[in-house]
């Protein structure tokens, strides 16, 4: 079994930057793929980027390249999302993920909401 962890999050102005973290523990392969996705009201979830335990490239969702950098530390197996220029349409429910050993364990997910 394993846990995620998650914090950061909140509300921000439009423009502004957020940081969300998540911290997994519990039985963890070497090999791992850890991320974000978000679910906005009366939407289905979607990918906003993951991030591999080895030298792969991450991947994002092109609403959200240039403007959030996904990164990882593979000794404490945590995941950050850094967001910067922050828009209305960020509004949602962030849930952290990883898969390893052929399953997928998510977070309880994080509020983000853009407003001003």
């Amino acid at each position: 079994q394993v846990q995620l962890v998650e914090s950061g999050g909140g509300l921000v102005q439009p423009g502004g930057s957020l940081r969300l973290s998540c911290a997994a523990s519990g039985r963890i392969f070497s090999s791992y793929v850890m991320g974000w996705y978000r679910q906005a009201p009366g939407k289905e979830r979607e990918l906003v980027a993951t991030i591999t335990s080895g030298r792969s490239s991450p991947n994002y969702a092109d609403s959200v390249k240039g403007r959030f950098t996904i990164s990882r530390d593979n000794a404490k197996k945590t995941v950050s999302l850094q967001m910067n220029s922050l828009r209305f349409e960020d509004t949602a429910v962030y849930y952290c993920l990883i898969s390893t050993g052929g399953n997928t364990y998510w977070g309880q997910g994080t509020q983000v909401t853009v407003s001003s």
